[in-house]
């Protein structure tokens, strides 16, 4: 799975729950919420103030290393 700027939170924590420490580290603490399943990686960094290109290399390396 390769994840982009428009990758679904919600997809990508479906298909990879480890990722989930990634978007704590940005502050994004409810991810059960709806809104926050349903928004995309560049939505929610933009949200929160961060870069979600250094967001979406942290979560590809990751799981890069996993297989």
């Amino acid at each position: 799975m390769e994840i982009t700027k428009k990758s679904i939170i919600g997809d990508i924590l479906d298909a990879e729950p480890d990722t989930a420490q990634f978007f704590f580290e940005i502050g994004m603490h409810c991810l059960g919420c709806p809104h926050s399943r349903g928004e995309s990686v560049e939505d929610a960094c933009m949200v929160h103030g961060t870069d979600a290109d250094a967001l979406i290399k942290k979560i590809n390396d990751f799981l890069a290393a996993k297989k």
